[in-house]
């Protein structure tokens, strides 16, 4: 191959790169799947999300309902075919929503694992093709008064301290959707599960951390 074919090869591998979406998946429960929202497949948060981005993203939504990310918790996200599926999209950013079921009584008893689970959860997109940006989100309230159920005092007090932790030992980014939503009851008819408009609230949150980042990538590039 002479020079001239080589640089023009090159190139052209070069433009490909550049024009394949950012592919985003969304890893999670009920809430990421569109439990609750109306239409989900137009309304769910994932999906929001896409619309917000447009035609340079692709956004996935790997949600599961009923789903721990407890190992021993009692419908483990790490079991489903979904989540070999995220693993296998070989995503640049990988966002997850876990934590809410894994308040229920039943699933208590397991929480000295809670942050080495959540580790091992990370450490497997860490090791996919494009090495994603990882992006934890902190649980929904609750506004069940059932304490063996998904219980708001047992999210707050165990297990929003013990994501918090994991981002920090594992240098991952956090998002707070729990002080997103803790004043606007409105938003969750089943108390459970946020509406259409709660999941535009939380796909706004997610589309600015995602702009944002890409922002202030390409400043410090420009300097």
């Amino acid at each position: 191959m002479n020079k001239p074919v080589l640089i023009l090869f090159l190139l052209a591998a070069v433009l490909t790169s550049y024009s394949q979406p950012v592919r985003i998946a969304c890893v999670g429960n009920s809430i990421t799947y569109g439990a609750g929202v109306a239409n989900r497949e137009k309304n769910a948060y994932p999906v929001q999300l896409q619309t917000m981005l447009g035609n340079n993203y692709q956004v996935m939504n790997f949600g599961v309902s009923g789903t721990t990310l407890l190992h021993n918790g009692n419908l483990p996200y790490l079991n489903t075919p979904e989540y070999k599926q995220a693993l296998q999209s070989n995503p640049d950013i990988v966002f997850i929503k876990l934590g809410t079921n894994d308040s229920k009584l039943i699933n208590r008893p397991f929480y000295n694992d809670f942050v080495s689970d959540y580790k091992a959860l990370i450490q497997s997109f860490r090791n996919t093709a494009h090495h994603p940006r990882i992006i934890l989100m902190l649980p929904v309230p609750s506004l069940l008064e059932d304490s063996s159920s998904i219980y708001n005092p047992v999210i707050k007090t165990q297990i929003i301290p013990r994501i918090q932790q994991t981002a920090f030992e594992t240098g991952c980014e956090i998002i707070d959707l729990y002080s997103l939503l803790i004043n606007k009851a409105d938003l969750f008819p089943d108390k459970i599960h946020p509406n259409s408009l709660g999941a535009t609230l939380i796909a706004k949150r997610l589309y600015e951390a995602v702009k944002l980042k890409r922002k202030n990538h390409l400043i410090s590039s420009q300097k």
